[in-house]
């Protein structure tokens, strides 16, 4: 039987069920028997949450834009509904003063709040479960204390037929919290989330490669681990392949959940330091994995993505291998001038030394390889990808472009990323 918390929010009965509640209680707002209500207290509140929604528009694309890229109209329809509902709610319990009344008004305030964020969330697929929604964690994590090291390691490119996979290995990987000191970089990051695959429990253990993996912004590194189902897809990888699979380190490329540092090392902060020398460094110091940077990868989605390709475009050293999932053809705050205004000082010639188109238009990579994956129905981001894919292929590096059915949204990037995996496990040296 399945637990409520499996229960999808993505497909199925249960976001259907609650967009028709949200539909009722909407009707239970809007229409009762009252000629004063329905010809002036209704068009009131209705006009006020339609000033509201406007001016959150305003501030936020026009203002603050905290964005790199507008949200959809269509979310700021769904807010403004939400608005409304909230301020229809004391005019309605007021056209009749009951104890019933305010019960089912109350409650169907609250079925529209619900359907709102479902309608949202489908929108970007943040929570593909009601127990994602929750905030509850079905993973099973790791105390560093718990990590020894061992005498014994397995080293091999490919390692899989080298790998003489022993009995007793954990049904799944485990995930570790860490803080991954800012040493050369002097950023503030938050913890990283590192996925442990079930062979990294063996002894001897074999020395696997690494994928460091970007969230999008506003986000977090634990958002790989909610939308983009990270543990699931690395536990399905690993028991196709007798528990191997590539060591996650989920980092933090933002610093905050809202915060755009376009990934460089600039007036933001030295986020590009950050990324390619700390945690690297720190990686090799503290867990036994492969430390050879052919079998180091990273990548990302959305930012993380675009941040994906500008280290490897800049450190390709460190990081010969990308997946690039729906990034941007360059960092950005809205637009060129806002960006180099914030980040250099006005100087635009820091940001074209740094810029991955610009940099694949004047240099050639023949020992990098990459992968773009991008939905089909994603207007903003795929024609970028489809720009940055050809010249990274101009560059002589040897890359793929995946299309895929969908969006902007982690249901793609999920997707995305599970679609990858043979090829990077291939790639780091994992498997033939």
């Amino acid at each position: 039987m399945t637990r409520i918390t499996d229960l999808s929010l993505l497909t199925g009965w249960l976001p259907v069920a609650l967009t028709v509640l949200g539909a009722l209680g909407a009707v239970w707002l809007l229409l009762p028997r009252v000629r004063r209500y329905v010809t002036t207290i209704m068009p009131i509140v209705v006009l006020a949450a339609v000033v509201l929604t406007v001016a959150l528009y305003l501030f936020v694309e026009e203002v603050w834009r905290p964005f790199p890229d507008p949200i959809a109209v269509s979310v700021y329809v769904l807010i403004g509904i939400a608005v409304a509902a909230v301020l229809l709610v004391v005019p309605r319990i007021l056209v009749r003063r009951t104890v019933w009344t305010g019960v089912v008004t109350v409650l169907a305030a609250v079925a529209v709040l619900v359907a709102v964020g479902v309608r949202i969330n489908l929108e970007y697929a943040s929570y593909p479960t009601v127990g994602a929604a929750l905030g509850v964690e079905q993973i099973d994590r790791v105390d560093a204390r718990e990590l020894t090291r061992r005498e014994q390691v397995i080293s091999a490119r490919p390692l899989e037929p080298a790998w003489p996979a022993p009995g007793g290995l954990p049904d799944g990987g485990r995930v570790l919290t860490a803080t991954v000191p800012p040493t050369a970089s002097g950023f503030t990051a938050r913890d990283a989330q590192i996925y442990l695959p079930p062979a990294y429990f063996a002894d001897p253990r074999p020395l696997l490669p690494v994928l460091v993996l970007l969230a999008g912004e506003p986000g977090a590194p634990q958002d790989w681990f909610v939308g983009g189902q990270l543990v699931e897809t690395m536990d399905s990888f690993a028991r196709a392949h007798n528990g191997l699979a590539p060591v996650v380190v989920v980092a933090d490329g933002t610093g905050s959940q809202l915060a755009n540092p376009l990934c460089l090392d600039s007036k933001l902060g030295n986020v590009a330091t950050y990324l390619a020398v700390d945690v690297p460094n720190w990686t090799r110091a503290n867990l036994q994995i492969d430390p050879d940077p052919r079998s180091w990868a990273v990548g990302g989605l959305s930012y993380g993505g675009t941040c994906a390709l500008q280290l490897a475009t800049n450190y390709p050293a460190v990081y010969p291998t990308f997946l690039d999932m729906s990034g941007e053809d360059e960092p950005t705050l809205g637009d060129r001038q806002r960006t180099v205004d914030a980040a250099f000082g006005g100087e635009t010639a820091a940001l074209l030394r740094v810029n991955p188109l610009d940099l694949l238009r004047t240099r050639a990579y023949p020992d990098s390889a990459g992968a773009f994956v991008v939905g089909a129905d994603d207007e903003t981001y795929r024609p970028q990808v489809e720009r940055m894919y050809q010249a990274a292929k101009d560059a002589g590096m040897d890359v793929r472009l995946r299309i895929l059915p969908g969006g902007h949204s982690f249901a793609l990037w999920e997707f995305g990323l599970r679609d990858q995996l043979p090829w990077l496990a291939t790639r780091l040296g994992l498997t033939p």
